[in-house]
């Protein structure tokens, strides 16, 4: 093998062997979990309208005791699939993973009882609006939840998108929680 040949076969495998570890430092845990966005809450930015359309997965798996979860569920529980808010407890335990199935069968989603990308993004469609108030630090929004028919079913909740794009919520106790996927300070 002349040097030229065994050059270029180093500088390839050196560059092979560069790839596989910026490959490996840019997968953050969070996306290798299965969430989308890899942030730490659900997050939004520019137009709230399309914020849910990156969110992680909560499932009886992954994330299940966490206030994301519990947002899902304040979900759910607006748009008529948890007949009650005390429902809201941010453990995606059988009753969620059942009002889940139910909501992506009418949905015609994918039903696998689990919370991830098709479902979050089916719920914040149309659903999520600008409430008077609002300013260039702090977005003050609502849910409003719908049936499957598309009309009101009079259940809403308030949310916010502070400056960084994180949202908080109210949960199920009337109190303001940030929305996180690694804790869970609701229920």
């Amino acid at each position: 093998m002349n040097l030229r040949t065994k050059n270029a076969k180093l500088a390839g495998c050196a560059v092979g062997a560069l790839s596989a570890i910026v490959l490996v430092l840019s997968a953050s845990p969070a996306s290798a979990s299965g969430t989308y966005s890899g942030l730490p809450y659900v997050h939004g930015a520019a137009s709230p309208y399309d914020d849910f359309g990156d969110e992680g997965v909560t499932d009886i798996n992954t994330n299940r005791t966490s206030n994301a979860t519990c947002l899902w569920q304040m979900t759910l529980w607006a748009n008529g699939y948890l007949s009650s808010k005390a429902s809201v407890d941010g453990d995606f335990g059988s009753q969620t993973r059942t009002a889940t199935a139910n909501y992506q069968s009418d949905a015609h989603l994918q039903v696998d009882g689990s919370a991830g990308k098709q479902s979050w993004s089916y719920a914040g469609v149309g659903q999520i609006r600008y409430v008077s108030g609002s300013n260039d630090s702090t977005l003050t929004l609502a849910y409003e939840g719908l049936t499957t028919d598309g009309e009101l079913t009079g259940r809403n909740f308030s949310m916010k998108r502070d400056a960084s794009g994180d949202y908080q919520f109210i949960d199920g106790d009337g109190a303001w929680r940030y929305a996180g996927y690694n804790y869970r300070t609701c229920g």
